[in-house]
């Protein structure tokens, strides 16, 4: 988990791509509009994004009506943005522009005069100082969830926000006191969420709710406060900062969600067995690989971004506030994985299954992050058009690879993947 954290939270190089796309729609807002204040919300203000979610933009100004076809003729007119994906969502809950951008590919939503997004990124940011360990949980279950489609309420699956308050519902009522401490049990914690809202949460009778520390509550309790006359939906999620709010109200597909997260259940479950260890799965790399793929897609439009904005700044603040140096990659022939005790620890060393504790990586190898792989002959120097499907983790390709391995003590400490 913490190996996969490391590897997918957002480099400084891709946080200045973003920005850059959001310098490019803000300049042409504040063409039409001098004095409208833009503002970025959702997953990149938090700091909780994947290498390929969207931007979430707010604009607020002085309008009756939110002027989506002023913006949208603008938008068109400076060619920021890919031909044909500018989209007007007018009939929306709420109305925005979706595009995705020329240069880079990254998708944009831009709302207009609506606080709730920029309040739950607030909302947010807090929690992870609560719980530290709620950005690596985050990680994977996003990677998780966008590799089944299941990461867009418009699909019938559940949205980042909903993802969220999930995780710290699960952390506020969890009996264990090390779900705060990020070095205790990361894989335990994933493992016993997937257990809980695969097989046991009541979606039928039972609401989520946060505040005031949190609860399980009847949904008769929540219909109350709802507004508009909404019954509570099936993954019912009060929301903390808009009262009689349902977020997990347009997730028709909550019970395929319960579905996928009782299969990884299952899989880890058995993946960190007394059982497992004698009949290993040779075709997995590693525990987490078993419900988790990453594309060469993903990896070369990472690098791509690498290369091109290098440089710039080579620090990036993570989610405590402090600085942290990111090291420039290299790119060889093979992938090596390197896995910190810590994370060893999360799939091998569980309370009463008798598993062996990790063995230290070695000293001359201190991080925890895989190097990206070498660029494959007459690969793009951009983005790659046409594989956006692939790119985004959902169809991996099949493996051709070749495994070797280094052990010690019973527990493989360097995996060695040629390509």
């Amino acid at each position: 988990v913490m190996d996969f954290y490391n590897f997918m939270s957002p480099r400084p190089e891709e946080a200045a791509m973003r920005k850059e796309v959001v310098n490019r729609i803000e300049m042409i807002i504040k063409e039409l509009w001098p004095t409208a204040d833009v503002q970025i919300f959702g997953s990149f203000s938090t700091g909780l994004y994947l290498p390929t979610s969207d931007i979430d933009l707010v604009v607020f100004g002085k309008w009756d009506r939110p002027p989506l076809q002023e913006l949208e003729q603008a938008l068109r007119k400076h060619n920021v943005a890919e031909p044909f994906s500018i989209k007007v969502l007018d009939k929306a809950t709420v109305p925005i522009i979706k595009l995705t951008d020329e240069e880079t590919e990254v998708k944009v939503d831009i709302s207009f005069n609506v606080e709730t997004g920029v309040k739950a990124a607030s909302f947010i940011k807090d929690y992870v100082k609560k719980y530290p360990v709620l950005p690596y949980l985050i990680f994977v279950l996003k990677q998780f969830l966008l590799q089944r489609d299941l990461n867009e309420v418009f699909t019938g699956g559940i949205s980042s926000y909903s993802l969220i308050l999930m995780v710290i519902s699960f952390l506020q009522l969890h009996p264990r006191i090390d779900a705060r401490n990020p070095s205790e049990n990361l894989g335990v914690l994933l493992i016993e969420f997937f257990e809980l809202y695969g097989r046991h949460f009541n979606y039928l009778k039972t609401g989520i709710r946060i505040k005031n520390g949190g609860a399980y509550i009847a949904k008769e309790e929540i219909m109350k406060a709802m507004t508009n006359g909404h019954r509570p939906s099936m993954l019912c999620i009060e929301d903390p900062l808009l009262p009689g709010n349902d977020v997990g109200r347009g997730s028709y597909g909550a019970m395929h969600v319960k579905q996928v997260f009782d299969y990884a259940y299952t899989v880890l479950s058995h993946a960190v067995s007394p059982l497992a260890r004698s009949y290993p799965n040779k075709d997995c790399e590693s525990t987490l690989g078993r419900i988790i793929r990453l594309t060469q897609e993903v990896i070369d439009y990472r690098e791509w971004i690498i290369k091109k904005w290098g440089g710039r700044d080579l620090t990036r603040t993570d989610n405590r506030g402090k600085n942290v140096q990111i090291a420039l990659h290299i790119f060889p022939q093979v992938w090596v994985f390197f896995f910190t005790p810590a994370s060893l620890t999360l799939f091998f060393d569980l309370p009463g299954l008798g598993l062996h504790a990790a063995v230290p990586p070695p000293a001359a190898h201190p991080a925890s992050v895989p190097v990206l792989p070498a660029p494959r002959p007459g690969s793009a120097s951009g983005p790659q058009h046409g594989h956006r499907k692939a790119r985004h983790g959902r169809t991996p390709p099949a493996p051709t690879s070749r495994f070797t391995g280094e052990a010690s003590g019973g527990v493989t400490r360097r995996i060695v993947l040629t390509c």
